[in-house]
């Protein structure tokens, strides 16, 4: 524990108020700065809570070297944004509920904090008290028998004002982001607990909620949440209505009714829980500790501050809820102006994008394309939001990366209709490679290519792409009427190099042979899977691999760029796969095999060797090969991403791949 604890305060509302009075009471907590938008408004907070230190801006806030971690109490959608400051400025952070406005905005901050060293938490004082602690071990205790429903109600009516934070789409408003998320927690944490884990996300998120005509916010709302182990949980929330704040836990053996769940002390005094053991006359529980709430969040904080995260509501347990925010919100279709799929998104950092000093990316060239590319390539196939779509692309940038692989087929054109937002948002189409796709079966024709990449091109608001690729082959359509059209759109603009995906090496042969003997452009790279696993079964119908000897004695000799699909064969390398688990039936019946296998064990070995991960070793396989090769990734989460990046620095010996392909 750290004994002594200079806090200071950024943002002065009505939460910023209560925190400075708890944190008066704490053993370890020192309130030494605060502050505002404004020197006045310092000023007044600084008088009324005996500050010695006030700033009128948050960036002097920041730069005041006495602050060794900031309270951030701003409204919803200024969190991210300063904790990501706070984080670069070397300040250990403690940040109201929400984290962010959304999922994404939270991977961005919990990134942030583990890239700068410093401690992170959500501030769910809650979660902290004695009386959550209790629950959680009389659940675990067996007590209440097998937990089969939560019931979790934070509710309450506000003067309706459309310029109250709680009333207004743009300031993140409604019950649910600013209540609804001590509901989740508490549910997450219960069944959690009813399972053996420290939380446990819904299988399931259903809900209903009135939305104002003119707030545009959810005014009351209620989920149902489904979570393993048949547990059920109903929650409500609201900023329009009053109700009781409880939670009740119901189980086979017994139930418990917290009267007091949120605020558990008032006036130092705790707030009875009624336990009901079925059969057995109700006994009335008090939990011992009437510290300040605030108070013991700040002593709690001290404890952890070396491990950079507590377990009352680790980064995992923050990034969990939020999704499950997501999930509640998109259930009753509440969607922010900010994260709609036209909005003007910026950085969440609000910052210009720029590449971060010393990364580790390398680059390589593709015959037509001027720009260097990103040795790794990130798919833009799996975004459901731009939200989560510009915090991915964001990273993916700042690490170096400038190659984007997207397809028409993509969600319905969802994902070309995002990346080409982000990259009207961010003004950067000169920075980026484009890696198109289209014409895929049964559509494959040299009619549907045009139609489809004209298409496309209007999705992503560009004129051009730098690479287009048949997405797939038609063998009944001769290779010079393909190699044709892509000429005539190479040379109206429209491309700047052109490739095939899942197509055979015959078939590029014959087509290129045709190109040459015409004088026209024929292929310069070819996207078919490729990974230090072998695909035992195709992952879709008419997808082809060039993992075997005769395609890598092909691509050696002809030296044509590689951008392999399933890199990392699919999660065959992060410790998902094991011969007795048969749990993940795609991956049993793509990559089980016992050569994988062996591949799989002597990539767990290098790994151990190296002191990096096996999924690294197995990405580092691909990058090592004698012809160049840029691998395309598929991270749904920035962890994802930052763990597929060490595989740049891994330099592989030709005796380290052959024995790792199993040929030594």
């Amino acid at each position: 524990m750290v004994e002594h604890l200079a806090w200071g305060i950024l943002g002065t509302g009505t939460i910023a108020g209560i925190f400075a009075e708890g944190l008066a009471e704490s053993r370890t907590g020192k309130l030494v700065a605060v502050g505002s938008r404004t020197l006045t408004g310092a000023d007044a907070f600084g008088e009324r809570w005996h500050i010695p230190h006030r700033h009128g801006s948050y960036e002097e806030l920041l730069a005041d070297e006495e602050v060794q971690i900031v309270y951030i109490s701003t409204p919803h959608p200024l969190h991210a944004e300063w904790a990501i400051k706070a984080a670069e400025a070397g300040k250990h952070i403690l940040c109201e509920k929400p984290l962010a406005l959304n999922h994404a905005e939270a991977m961005a901050v919990i990134e942030a904090a583990r890239r700068n060293d410093v401690f992170l938490m959500e501030a769910f004082m809650y979660r902290c008290h004695a009386q959550t602690t209790y629950l959680t071990e009389l659940i675990r205790s067996g007590t209440l028998g097998d937990v089969r429903m939560i019931e979790a109600t934070f509710s309450f009516a506000t003067t309706f004002d459309p310029d109250d934070r709680l009333l207004n789409n743009a300031l993140g408003g409604g019950g649910i982001l600013d209540v609804g998320g001590y509901c989740v927690s508490m549910a997450r944490l219960i069944a959690g607990a009813a399972t053996g884990k420290p939380f446990v996300d819904p299988v399931q998120v259903s809900g209903a909620a009135h939305i104002g005509p003119i707030s545009r916010v959810d005014e009351y709302a209620v989920a149902t949440l489904t979570f393993p182990g048949d547990i059920i949980a109903q929650l409500f929330c609201g900023v329009q209505l009053r109700a009781e704040d409880s939670v009740r836990i119901y189980g086979t053996k017994g139930s418990i009714v917290v009267s007091a769940p949120w605020l558990p002390v008032r006036n130092g005094v705790n707030s009875p829980m009624l336990l009901n053991r079925y059969g057995q006359k109700e006994q009335e529980v008090t939990v011992a500790n009437t510290q300040n709430l605030y108070a013991n969040e700040a002593d709690t904080v001290a404890s952890y501050i070396a491990q950079r995260q507590t377990p009352y509501m680790s980064w995992d347990d923050t990034l969990g809820n939020m999704q499950t925010l997501d999930r509640w919100r998109a259930a009753i279709g509440l969607v922010y102006d900010a994260e709609r799929p036209n909005a003007q998104v910026p950085t969440v950092h609000k910052r210009p994008l720029a590449v971060r000093p010393n990364t580790t990316m390398k680059y390589g060239r593709i015959p037509g394309v001027a720009k260097p590319v990103s040795r790794l390539v990130l798919g833009a196939d799996n975004q459901e939001t731009l939200p989560h779509a510009s915090v991915m692309f964001d990273d993916f940038f700042e690490q170096g990366g400038n190659c984007i692989d997207t397809a028409y087929i993509y969600r319905d054109g969802a994902c070309e209709k995002l990346l080409g937002q982000w990259i009207k948002n961010r003004g950067i189409r000169e920075q980026i490679v484009l890696l198109d796709k289209g014409a895929h079966t049964p559509n494959c024709t040299p009619e549907k290519l045009t139609s489809q990449l004209l298409e496309s091109l209007e999705r992503l608001q560009t004129d051009y792409v730098d690479i287009y690729m048949l997405h797939r082959d038609n063998p009944e359509v001769p290779v010079g009427e393909f190699i044709s059209v892509l000429n005539e759109h190479k040379a109206a603009g429209r491309v700047r190099a052109f490739g095939g995906s899942n197509w055979s090496l015959s078939r590029i042969e014959a087509a290129n042979a045709w190109a040459k003997q015409h004088g026209m452009t024929g292929f310069v790279a070819l996207s078919n899977n490729f990974s230090l696993a072998r695909m035992v079964d195709p992952v879709w119908a008419g997808c082809l691999s060039a993992s075997d000897a005769a395609s890598r004695a092909w691509l050696t000799k002809t030296g044509m760029a590689l951008f392999p699909w399933s890199s990392q064969a699919r999660g065959f390398f992060t410790g998902r796969a094991r011969p007795d688990d048969r749990s993940d039936p795609e991956l049993v019946r793509c990559w089980y095999s016992d050569d994988n296998f062996l591949r799989l064990e002597r990539a767990n070995a290098l790994a151990q060797k190296r002191g990096v991960l096996p999924i690294n070793i197995a990405l580092a396989y691909v990058l090592a090969q004698p012809f160049p090769t840029f691998p395309l990734i598929g991270p749904r989460t920035l962890s994802e991403t930052r763990t597929s990046l060490p595989a740049l620095s891994i330099e592989l010996t030709p005796d380290e791949v052959r024995w790792l392909n199993l040929e030594k």
